[in-house]
């Protein structure tokens, strides 16, 4: 509202009208413009039964995609079709962001689907030789601001590019792209496989192996949103069976999902061992069965050393693009809203990329790592898969 103030405001004859937060202009129609806050889904209700010529959604990022769908319902019903005159009147959407990822619905819209009533621009860098607007900001203003930023955060302040950057304080600072990410698709082998699982209504799981030099490979990732346990169980085993049919498989998950509710005997372990999935509580330490400080650590731990063959000790699949953003900052501690200096959340943000990281604790707790972590084994030993049962698809 301060922008556009400045840009049109009251000196053109508006008046703005607190109470329902919208300007009026009396010029040679009468133009409405209305602000509302849409940046939950929630706030979807905010639009039902409006009716407006055209739209303008600031900083889309931040939009979620059911306000988008909504907003598009409501405009182009006024004014009512029999007012129409010589012409029909141009309704419009309008959409202005920062670069998000390639997750975001947006990115989708705009490099995949494409659709024939839209058009995409991008801004050139600030810091190419076409950079805009440079005329009205200060001398040097991209240079400046681009000085003390990671690469994450230059790509997509500065360089005007799709990209990923964090808001908050990475759970795994030790996380590094360049090293810990494989540059091609990792492809499994006969070795047996270790699955990490999370529960809840939004499940995950992460699939890896170890190799002989001692390196933990996590080859793919399963990641739902609003998935009963049973229905969780059915993707898991056709996800083993496309990928790793006939493996031995150890699983491995959240010891919380041992526990129930008065009112419901069926856990999580129960419905997924009745469904041929011998899931295990991952305990490294009895005394601490579901210690977040442990589970950390035991990520961390990999992050810091090398197999036996001078390679890192966790390698993640490109293919695995939640854990991949999870593990760069999207399992992150929320920052608090206090004056000072900055302060943390203790736990973690739940979020889209909070699941499947804690499944990839559970595989390397259950893995036998978090007693690496508590001084009880060689970090880098292979594991011993004596006992581990055969699943058959």
């Amino acid at each position: 509202m301060r922008s556009w103030d400045d840009w049109v405001g009251p000196t053109e004859g508006g008046v703005f009208m607190r109470h329902n937060m919208t300007y009026t202009y009396d010029l040679t129609q009468r133009h409405q413009v209305m602000f509302r806050a849409l940046d939950r889904p929630q706030d979807v209700g905010k639009l039902l039964s409006l009716e407006v010529s055209g739209a303008w959604l600031n900083e889309v990022r931040e939009i979620p995609k059911a306000i988008y769908d909504m907003v598009q319902t409501r405009i182009g019903r006024y004014p009512r079709r029999d007012a129409y005159r010589d012409a029909i009147p141009q309704f419009s959407l309008l959409m202005d962001s920062n670069p998000m990822d390639d997750f975001h619905w947006y990115y989708r819209l705009a490099e995949e689907l494409r659709p024939d009533n839209a058009a995409f621009y991008r801004q050139a860098g600030g810091l190419t030789d076409i950079a805009e607007n440079v005329a009205n900001l200060p001398p040097n203003y991209y240079q400046n601001i681009a000085k003390g930023k990671d690469a994450a955060w230059i790509k997509v302040y500065v360089d005007g590019e799709y990209g990923f950057a964090v808001d908050g304080k990475p759970v795994w600072p030790g996380f590094k792209d360049s090293l810990h990410v494989a540059s091609e698709p990792l492809e499994p082998d006969d070795s047996p496989l270790t699955v990490g699982m999370d529960f809840g209504l939004t499940p995950a799981a992460v699939f890896k192996q170890q190799t002989e030099t001692g390196q933990w490979r996590t080859i793919s990732e399963l990641v739902t949103e609003d998935t009963a346990a049973d229905e969780f169980g059915e993707l898991t085993l056709a996800h083993i069976g496309k990928y790793y049919r006939g493996l031995p498989v150890n699983y491995w998950g959240d010891p919380a999902g041992s526990q129930r509710s008065q009112a419901d005997k069926h856990t999580p372990f129960r419905i997924l061992q009745a469904q041929g999935i011998p899931v295990q509580p991952a305990i490294a330490d009895s005394a601490r069965p579901n210690d977040f400080d442990l589970r950390v650590k035991v990520v961390s731990s990999l992050l810091s050393k090398l197999d036996m063959a001078g390679e890192p000790a966790l390698l993640i699949s490109p293919a695995c693009k939640y854990l991949r953003r999870a593990m760069a900052g999207g399992y992150k501690y929320r920052q608090l809203q206090v004056s000072g200096d900055e302060r943390y959340h203790a736990e973690p943000e739940k979020n889209i990329y909070s699941h499947v990281a804690e499944a990839e604790q559970y595989a390397m707790i259950g893995a036998g790592q978090g007693n690496v972590v508590l001084g009880n084994a060689n970090w880098n030993k292979p594991i011993d898969y004596s006992r581990t049962r055969r699943t058959v698809i």
